[in-house]
């Protein structure tokens, strides 16, 4: 392959009569492109005249920048992707995937700006990138160095025929953001490290998933609303939700009415479980108090598909099986419960039956 250098001046080897990799075509040449970081694809132009332009039509889109991938300035990467999406013209995409981890104190400085100009930059890209037909979608803007999400997304529904996977972490949500009713074609959704609110609970709406995760959250934990084609579920609720009873009691005035969904009624009164009981696949981890989980056993519903249960050691303290066994009644199909025992204290309690390997018990039943 032509190395693209020479003398000051000297014109772009062309790709006449080329072998190897010059010799394939403009198509797989954009797809070998997208799986490089932005920075890398920009470059292959000075490899070969063939090359000049393709970086431009590449379908994958991956601009990394943390302490390790990007040496630059906030400032120098904003005039970097903007320029970049620019020459890009609005070519259709396949991913896209912006990551701003790690990248230090000057990106955490850069979202409490108070003119929000570095905010808006990111959501006109993000926009962008669904105006362009993206089928893959992710936004990292996790930092250590933030106490919390703080790059808030514009809220106003994602309108997309085209969208299949959507992978956000370290950011916020609004309330309008979250119904995905308008994408048909998303099946994977994902939430890691995500603000949603403090004072009112939010819905998220994605009828056609396939698949979930919900870890980490920040501020109250979202309504999940029906999603009949669901497989596999990941939810993890953490010490930051504000979902939590003040009296170490959930059976409190303060956690029935905390507990309250907006349009809820007695027979459909679930946060979580009435959203996942389509699942197939279901991992559930708590924090210490388990509050949303034992107020949605209140009225569990029927997991009349469930094959494979993971739950953590917070389901099964000493003395207290109640959560378990209501969880194991209502789920009567199922062939395998594995429990993730990470506490020590918890464990030397224990009657094990099982298997048990890594601090964890794995029980399979017989299929029914």
């Amino acid at each position: 392959m032509p190395a693209g250098k020479g003398k000051e001046g000297a014109p772009t080897p062309a790709c006449s009569d080329s072998i190897g990799i010059d010799a394939l075509s403009d198509e797989l040449l954009q797809h070998i492109i997208g799986f490089l970081e932005a920075q890398e694809a920009v470059r292959t132009c000075v490899l070969a005249r063939c090359w000049r332009n393709l970086w431009k039509s590449a379908m994958c889109v991956r601009i990394v920048a943390d302490e390790d991938k990007f040496l630059g300035s906030v400032e120098k990467l904003c005039s970097f992707v903007n320029r970049l999406l620019q020459h890009r013209r609005g070519n259709t995409l396949h991913t896209f995937d912006l990551v701003f981890t790690s990248f230090g104190q000057e990106m955490a400085a850069c979202l409490y700006k108070d003119d929000y100009s570095f905010l808006k930059l990111v959501n006109d890209w993000f926009w962008h990138a669904v105006s362009c037909q993206v089928q893959v979608l992710f936004l990292n803007a996790f930092s250590r160095y933030i106490e919390d999400p703080s790059l808030l997304l514009y809220n106003k529904p994602i309108e997309s025929r085209h969208l299949t996977r959507l992978e956000l972490d370290g950011v916020s949500v609004q309330s309008r953001f979250l119904d995905f009713s308008n994408c048909p074609s998303l099946e994977q959704l994902e939430f890691h490290n995500c603000y949603f609110s403090d004072d009112s609970r939010f819905r998220i709406r994605a009828p056609n998933l396939v698949s979930l995760v919900l870890a980490k959250v920040w501020g109250m934990i979202p309504v999940l609303e029906s999603m009949p084609s669901l497989v596999t579920a990941y939810v993890a609720t953490s010490m930051e939700s504000e979902d939590t009873c003040f009296e170490n009691d959930c059976a409190c005035e303060f956690c029935e009415n905390y507990y309250k969904i907006s349009g809820g009624t007695d027979s459909n009164r679930c946060v979580l479980l009435k959203g996942l009981s389509e699942a197939e696949h279901l991992t559930l981890f708590s924090g210490p108090q388990m509050y949303i989980f034992k107020m949605d056993l209140k009225c569990c519903p029927m997991f009349s598909k469930l094959r494979t249960l993971v739950l953590d050691d917070y389901w099964c303290v000493p003395d207290d099986f109640r959560a378990l066994v209501c969880i194991l009644k209502h789920s009567t199909f199922l062939q395998k419960l594995a429990l993730q025992l990470s506490s020590k204290k918890h464990s030397q309690h224990r009657e094990r039956k099982g298997s048990c390997a890594n601090g964890g018990i794995s029980c399979n039943f017989g299929t029914p």
